[in-house]
C-alpha cells in the first residue's frame, strides 16, 4: 500500500469523526477529495465489496452526522413548496425509468440486475444529495464561502491534475486527441465531462473574484481561472469548447455587458495562442473532395451524430409521450440496427441530454426535469444580478456551471445526475439556499424599515446574507 493511499485513509477517517463535531466541514472535504476519488491509484472498493470505497465510506458518515445533529442545530427543510415537488418528481421519472428497464430488460440481458440497481438507480441518485446537505446547512456567510471554496478547489485541483498529464502539443501543434483522452481517464474522467465541467468552472472561478477587495487575491483568482481554461483546452472536448464560449457570452448578456466588446478580441487571440484546439474545434470544415471542392464532413463535424440521431427522433416518434424507460437506446434494439447499418459507429446513447430525456422519459417524464433546471437558471440569473456580493458570487458559480451543462448538452451530457456533475448539482443547491436567504433577508430589512424595529434585523438564518 502506497503513502497516497495511507495518507487518504488517514484523511478520509479524520473526516468521518470530525463530522460529529462539524458534519458540515466534513461534507466540504468530501466534495474537495473529487478531484483525486477517482484517480486511476484510488482503490475503487474495499475488502472486493462492491460500493464498499472510501467516498461512499465517508459519504454515509457525514449522512449520520447529519441525521443525528440537525435537530441538534435546529436546521428546518426550507426549500419552497414547488421545488419540492419538481424534486420529487425528478426523482419520481429517474425511479419509473429504473423500474422500465429492470420488467423489460430486452437487449441488455447480460447486465445483471445488481449492477442495474447499483449504476442506474443508487449511484444516480446519490451524486445529488451532497448538494441536498449543502442546501440544508449552508445557513451563514461563512458557510457559503467555505463551499464556494471547496467546490471551486476541486475544479482547480482537476486543472491542475489535467495541465500535468497532457503535453501542450495537443492544443499548441494538433498533438493525439487519444493521448488526451487517456490521460483523462487516468484522473478519472472522460476527456469530454473534463471539458465540459472545466468550461463552467472557468467562469465561475470568475464570477467570485468580486468577493475579493484587494487585488492581489482577484489577480490570483484571474490566474487559477486562466490555469483552468488552458486545462479545459488540452482536452481537445469540442463539446466543452462551445459551451465556453456560449456560457461566457450568456453571462455577459446578463451582467458583463462591457466585455462584450472583448468578444472580437478573443477570436482573433484564441487561434494565435491555441491552434491545435482550434484545428480541433473546426475538424471537418473545409475538407476537399475527390473533385478538389472545399466541403464540410457533416458526419466528422459532429462525431458521426448526424448519422444516428435521425435513427433516434424516429424511436422517439412511435412512444412521444412515455419513452421507453432507462437505457432506451439499448433496450430498444437501437444501438444494433445504428451499428449493422453503420459499422464502426458504436452509438450507444443519443449523445444529447434533450433528446436523451425524451427517447427515455417522453414529454410527460422531461416536463417536471426541464423545469427544475429552468427555474434553478432563472434564480442562479437573478443572484448574478444581485449588488450583493456573496449572492452575485454564488449565483455566478451556479449560473456558470448548469450554463456549460445546458449548452453542452446539444452534443453529449446527461439530465441523469452523475459522478462528473456532482459540482454542479452542490452549486445548484447551494445557490438555492443562498436565493432563499437573500430573499428572506429582503423581507425582513423591509419589515424592519417599515415598523422601525431594529431587533427583526437579527434574524438568526437571514441576517448573514444583508449587506455583504
Amino acid at each position: 500500500m502506497g503513502l497516497r493511499i495511507i495518507a487518504l485513509y488517514l484523511f478520509v477517517a479524520f473526516l468521518v469523526i470530525y463530522a460529529w463535531k462539524d458534519w458540515f466541514k466534513s461534507l466540504c472535504g468530501l466534495i474537495f477529495l473529487m478531484a483525486v476519488i477517482e484517480h486511476e491509484d484510488m482503490p475503487k472498493s474495499m475488502f472486493g465489496i462492491q460500493g464498499l470505497n472510501t467516498w461512499n465510506m465517508l459519504f454515509l458518515g457525514i449522512f449520520a452526522a447529519w441525521l443525528a445533529t440537525r435537530r441538534r442545530d435546529g436546521l428546518k427543510w426550507d426549500m419552497p413548496g414547488h421545488l419540492n415537488i419538481l424534486l420529487m418528481m425528478y426523482f419520481g421519472v429517474i425511479f419509473f425509468g429504473f423500474l422500465r428497464a429492470v420488467f423489460d430488460r430486452s437487449y441488455i440481458e447480460n447486465y445483471p440486475v445488481k449492477s442495474l440497481v447499483s449504476e442506474e438507480l443508487i449511484n444516480t441518485v446519490k451524486w445529488t444529495l451532497p448538494g441536498v446537505l449543502l442546501f440544508d446547512g449552508c445557513r451563514n456567510r461563512k458557510s457559503v464561502i467555505l463551499a464556494v471554496c471547496s467546490l471551486l478547489g476541486m475544479y482547480f485541483l482537476l486543472a491542475v491534475q489535467v495541465i500535468r498529464r497532457i503535453p501542450p502539443s495537443t492544443i499548441l501543434s494538433g498533438g493525439s486527441i487519444e493521448l488526451a483522452r487517456n490521460r483523462c481517464s487516468d484522473i478519472g474522467y472522460s476527456a469530454v465531462d473534463m471539458s465540459v465541467f472545466l468550461a463552467g468552472a472557468s467562469w465561475a472561478i470568475i464570477a467570485v473574484i468580486p468577493m475579493f477587495s484587494r487585488k492581489k487575491y482577484k489577480a490570483m483568482i484571474l490566474a487559477a481561472a486562466g490555469m483552468v481554461v488552458f486545462a479545459q483546452a488540452l482536452t481537445g472536448g469540442r463539446a466543452g469548447y462551445v459551451a465556453w464560449g456560449a456560457t461566457g457570452f450568456s453571462l455577459c448578456l446578463i451582467k458583463w455587458r462591457k466585455y462584450l466588446l472583448l468578444a472580437p478580441v478573443v477570436a482573433i487571440i484564441l487561434p494565435i495562442v491555441f491552434p491545435g484546439a482550434v484545428d480541433r474545434m473546426f475538424t471537418g470544415f473545409g475538407e476537399t473532395d475527390v473533385s478538389g471542392e472545399n466541403i464540410s464532413n457533416e458526419n466528422a463535424i459532429t462525431s458521426d451524430r448526424m448519422v444516428f440521431w435521425p435513427y433516434v427522433t424516429n424511436k422517439i416518434g412511435e412512444s412521444p409521450l412515455i419513452g421507453y424507460g432507462r437505457l432506451a437506446m439499448r433496450r430498444t434494439g437501437l444501438v444494433n440496427l445504428i451499428e449493422s447499418e453503420h459499422p464502426g459507429i458504436g452509438a450507444t446513447q443519443p449523445h444529447n441530454m434533450y433528446l436523451e430525456t425524451l427517447f427515455d422519459n417522453g414529454i410527460i417524464g422531461s416536463i417536471p426535469i426541464i423545469l427544475f433546471w429552468l427555474i434553478l437558471v432563472i434564480y442562479a440569473g437573478i443572484l448574478f444580478r444581485s449588488s450583493n456580493r456573496l449572492c452575485s458570487a454564488a449565483g455566478g458559480v451556479a449560473l456558470s456551471l448548469m450554463l456549460a451543462q445546458l449548452f453542452a448538452g446539444i452534443g453529449s451530457q446527461h439530465f441523469y445526475p452523475e459522478e462528473s456533475t456532482l459540482g454542479a448539482w452542490a452549486a445548484m443547491f447551494l445557490m438555492l439556499r443562498v436565493y432563499i436567504e437573500h430573499k428572506k433577508s429582503k423581507i425582513i430589512t423591509s419589515e424592519a424599515v417599515s415598523y422601525e424595529n431594529e431587533q427583526l434585523v437579527n434574524h438568526q438564518t437571514s441576517a448573514a446574507y444583508i449587506d455583504y
